[in-house]
């Protein structure tokens, strides 16, 4: 698995992150596995956010108090966590920003945050407040590169009036199966085919101009939150195809879910939603997987996507 920059943080990180937002039942033994698994395979960037766990910032402290991580550990690791979504609301503002992060530091352990996202977009956003609040973040050495996530080109843009910092990723839903980002564009101005609509807004060809990393969760999920499609029956010809590439590159179906994400040139990373260290070697195996047009295609229309 080779380390990819991400551009306007200027940090070499792992192709594939680990998500811990289920973390918040497993003992401290447990955790301490699971990230152990995950750093020994190659992976050295962690992906939180406040909401993780049911209550503020519990999966964070979960994390915090099972690793307790001296100077050196924690240089060793990008940690990523994201803010905005309350209990019934979304939280742009400048107070709640500066709130979510002195939160997220105590509930981690850290003095620091290497990114920190803007969870989902408020309607209500007033981007003078946002900027106001990440120059607070950075001018105190609290954070050190933003970004956002589920954000459109639109949204981004309006944020960049007043943010002067660079978004350097945008975290957003990916699997074969859940590929509107990347289907809508292979069938562009197809009347009367619903994966010509666009619902993406350009958003992977923006990303790749203005280069921002994006970040792909539920890289295994058929859709939202609807069970996952690997070794899924109802998914026959996919299930198929997987299985025969798999066997062909010597790992499991779930590290070439990984590496269809991965062989994309927009070079998304994929975050992984597992608590299973088996399953992380597993997506790690397969982010070293390059895979041809041909097999990738293979696995873009066994999916279900057109390719005219």
């Amino acid at each position: 698995m080779k380390p990819q920059t991400i551009p306007h943080a200027g940090l070499q990180v792992s192709p594939v992150i680990l998500g811990l937002m289920r973390i918040g039942t497993m003992t401290d033994a447990e955790i301490r596995t699971l990230v152990g698994t995950a750093m020994d395979a190659g992976i050295d960037m962690i992906d939180h956010a406040d909401i993780y766990g049911g209550t503020p910032h519990h999966c964070e402290e979960r994390f915090g108090a099972a690793m307790a991580l001296s100077a050196a550990e924690r240089d060793r690791i990008v940690i990523q966590t994201k803010c905005g979504i309350r209990q019934g609301y979304f939280d742009f503002s400048r107070d709640h920003i500066l709130r979510s992060v002195d939160g997220s530091l105590k509930a981690l352990r850290t003095d620091y945050i290497d990114i920190l996202l803007l969870h989902r977009p408020d309607a209500l956003v007033e981007p003078e407040e946002v900027a106001e609040a990440f120059d607070t973040l950075q001018a105190a050495g609290k954070v050190r590169h933003f970004g956002v996530s589920n954000h459109s080109p639109g949204q981004i843009e309006l944020l960049r009036t007043a943010v002067r910092q660079p978004f350097v990723a945008n975290q957003v839903q990916l699997s074969i199966t859940h590929a509107n980002l990347i289907a809508q564009g292979v069938v562009l101005n197809m009347d009367g085919l619903d994966q010509s609509i666009d619902r993406t807004l350009g958003l992977i060809d923006y990303s790749r101009k203005e280069r921002i990393t994006l970040q792909a969760w539920s890289p295994f999920q058929k859709k939202f939150f609807d069970g996952v499609f690997v070794g899924d029956p109802t998914l026959p010809e996919l299930n198929a195809a997987l299985d025969e590439i798999a066997a062909a590159h010597g790992v499991t179906p779930t590290g070439i879910a990984v590496a269809w994400i991965a062989r994309h040139p927009a070079q998304i990373q994929t975050v992984l939603g597992t608590t299973s260290p088996t399953r992380v070697r597993e997506a790690v195996a397969g982010a070293g997987v390059t895979l041809s047009r041909e097999d990738w295609y293979r696995l873009f229309r066994a999916a279900g996507h057109v390719v005219p």
